[in-house]
């Protein structure tokens, strides 16, 4: 009978020992990632990165800009579409500038297609120019990217290759909006 109370006892000692442990909290992840020099987080739940053009930048400027930095960065510019214009065409105030402009850099991008060739659905990449109003309600240019990075997560096991040429294309691309921000040449 003894042994059965030293049982009862040694597993009600056992259950409260686990009812009283910790257990270690996982450190939160972050959802953005740190970008240099003031310029905005991106947001890793997004496919959306987002850079305000600088004081004083006007739209031909980031016009200018976006032709002759992707140039020397090795990208093409295949296509653009004025929405803007489209809208007007169609007797809607477009309410400022509205445009796409595609890119594509196949010595970046050649890896991802071939991997996963699923990826051309989300080919050429694409840099918004519009205007909308910014915090302080004055109507401003922005440049907007459709993220390669967040875009492969919509391949299944991407590979590691293709992973690394996402980013490497993001990166380039992010560089390209940050010139024509400031209306580099």
């Amino acid at each position: 009978m003894w042994f059965k109370q030293v049982f009862y006892l040694l597993l009600l000692v056992a259950l409260g020992g686990c009812a009283t442990t910790k257990t270690p909290t996982a450190e939160p992840i972050s959802s953005t990632k740190a970008m240099p020099n003031g310029l905005p987080p991106i947001d890793l739940n997004s496919a959306i990165y987002e850079l305000a053009v600088k004081d004083g930048v006007s739209y031909q400027d980031v016009i200018d800009s976006l032709k002759s930095v992707s140039e020397g960065m090795n990208f093409v510019n295949p296509a653009n579409f004025p929405i803007a214009e489209n809208m007007k065409l169609r007797g809607v105030d477009p309410q400022g500038v509205k445009e796409v402009h595609s890119f594509c850099n196949l010595s970046l991008g050649t890896n991802i297609m071939l991997d996963h060739p699923e990826f051309l659905v989300f080919a050429p990449c694409r840099v918004a120019l519009y205007e909308k109003p910014d915090a302080n309600k004055k109507l401003r240019l922005f440049l907007a990217l459709d993220r390669p990075t967040f875009d492969l997560k919509s391949i299944k096991n991407p590979t590691p290759r293709a992973q690394k040429s996402a980013q490497e294309l993001e990166d380039a691309l992010i560089k390209l909006m940050i010139a024509a921000s400031r209306g580099d040449i």
